[in-house]
């Protein structure tokens, strides 16, 4: 019986995670406006996303461009920082290493809506415009923890006499570091920049209290637009739909590679 009830509650879990992608994904085949109503199979909100026949096309399409280019630098600064932060506080020794992963935590348990708020005083105390710059900057600046949450395993699990080892073969402290240290901490690299990428592509409330006024927008703050108008854009759903599959896929690719690598490693 308690596997049976086990088996139940994670079902049910799941089912309550996924049953809302999964309807939206069903009414993306239908030309219906008002989501929950089917008015036959089509593909023409599929049509209007590529081929931008739809209204608010240059907003939604600007939303969406400055949103994968502010995780793709946020991304990219973030797994650079949070790589070599990381280094750094795995050779820190007792209380300071402790307190600085402690440190490092803290933005990661801290409400968003808290760190925008706290990064917007911050800039109109330094009286730094608003805008591309700074949520960039902010994106950055919370991305960067989950970095280094990915990368200290990997050291943690590093022989340390490989490092010193190269040292005294010869290897001058930046060739240590970019064929020794590398390589082993690549998969930590890899999966801190996939998760920083994520975290900037899914934040609202540290984007919308730092993009300022001039009207930049990333796609979670044009849904919020969008849906305070009394609706949501319909081409909103195959656009989700897709987004969420090609996340997916890359779940699945990542998942693959790690079994492969770990069968040959046996």
């Amino acid at each position: 019986m308690k596997r049976f009830f086990a088996q139940c509650y994670i079902w049910l879990l799941l089912i309550v995670l996924y049953a809302p992608i999964v309807f939206i994904a069903i009414f993306s085949f239908t030309e219906s406006k008002v989501l929950g109503n089917w008015t036959g199979f089509s593909t023409k909100l599929y049509s209007n996303l590529f081929t931008g026949d739809m209204q608010g096309t240059g907003s939604l399409m600007s939303a969406i461009q400055n949103t994968i280019l502010i995780a793709l630098i946020a991304a990219s600064v973030s797994t650079l920082i949070g790589s070599v932060a990381a280094i750094g506080i795995h050779n820190m020794k007792g209380k300071a290493k402790q307190a600085i992963t402690f440190m490092n935590n803290i933005p990661m348990l801290n409400p968003d809506i808290i760190t925008g708020v706290s990064l917007f005083l911050l800039f109109v105390f330094l009286h730094i415009s608003q805008g591309y710059a700074t949520v960039v900057l902010a994106h950055i600046t919370f991305c960067t923890p989950y970095v280094v949450l990915s990368v200290l395993p990997k050291l943690t699990q590093m022989n340390p006499n490989i490092y010193e080892a190269a040292l005294d073969l010869g290897a001058t402290p930046f060739q240590a570091l970019r064929k020794v240290l590398l390589p082993i901490l690549k998969p930590g690299m890899v999966s801190g920049f996939i998760l920083a990428f994520t975290m900037s592509l899914d934040d609202f409330a540290v984007t919308f209290f730092t993009r300022g006024t001039i009207g930049l927008d990333t796609l979670s703050t044009y849904i919020y637009t969008d849906a305070r108008k009394g609706g949501l854009t319909p081409e909103l759903r195959p656009m989700i739909t897709l987004m969420f599959v090609g996340v997916l896929v890359l779940l699945i690719i990542i998942n693959l590679r790690q079994i492969r690598n770990t069968n040959n490693e046996k």
